[in-house]
């Protein structure tokens, strides 16, 4: 199965569908390819999917992550963030690679740790999934217990937030209820192309800071 996956050609934006594929295949894929590739990957049951993002797709989470960061800085909450850090459960068949992801609520369980294995450890508290091209894997991390989920998709941010095992869509985000994130998050991005990463970065840190003092 490695020899096959090599020959394939994902060119970006793309995606691949690999069935009957079986979960030690999965993690030797994961290890043999380590941070070598370029490909994200995603499994349920069987089934790979394999995803080349494109820049855009990039630039995108990269800010969108920053942002989060400045708003967990700004209300002085410890987080970590691990960015596409592969998640996975074999005891559910399930891995997923989130384009951005953070532990804050759990901050502290998992500080200093180098591996997380997910039958022990929680799952991250938010993952972030740039819905481009790719379709977002809500079974997996429904099943993998992932508290929150932002989708941005189109200058479009959406909110999930697990209910009862279940996503469902949240005005608010549950670790920052003070902010109009939906409204505010795709604003500072458009901005970020036009202005600059580094005068959209400042005006949205003001724009927290103004907020948490009218607090």
């Amino acid at each position: 199965m490695l020899f096959q996956f090599n020959q394939l050609v994902v060119a970006p934006g793309q995606q691949i569908l690999l069935q009957d594929v079986s979960w030690q295949t999965f993690e030797t894929l994961l290890e043999e390819l380590a941070e070598s590739r370029a490909a994200r990957l995603s499994y349920s049951k069987g089934m790979l999917e394999v995803m080349v993002p494109l820049p855009e797709h990039e630039y995108n989470k990269n800010i969108i992550g920053d942002l989060v960061k400045i708003l967990l800085e700004e209300q002085q909450t410890d987080f970590i963030a691990l960015g596409s850090t592969t998640f996975k459960n074999a005891n559910m068949i399930r891995g997923v690679e989130p384009d951005e992801c953070f532990y804050i609520q759990h901050e502290a369980l998992l500080r200093g740790k180098s591996r997380i294995d997910l039958t022990v450890d929680p799952p991250p508290d938010l993952a972030i999934e740039i819905d481009l091209t790719a379709r977002t894997h809500f079974d997996n991390y429904e099943v993998l217990g992932v508290p929150e989920l932002w989708r941005y998709s189109w200058n479009h941010l959406e909110i999930l937030r697990l209910q009862d095992g279940h996503y469902q869509a949240a005005e608010r985000s549950q670790y920052f209820p003070d902010f109009p994130l939906t409204e505010v998050i795709p604003r500072y991005l458009a901005d970020s192309k036009i202005q600059g990463r580094n005068a959209a970065i400042w005006a949205f840190r003001r724009w927290v800071r103004e907020c948490l003092e009218a607090n």
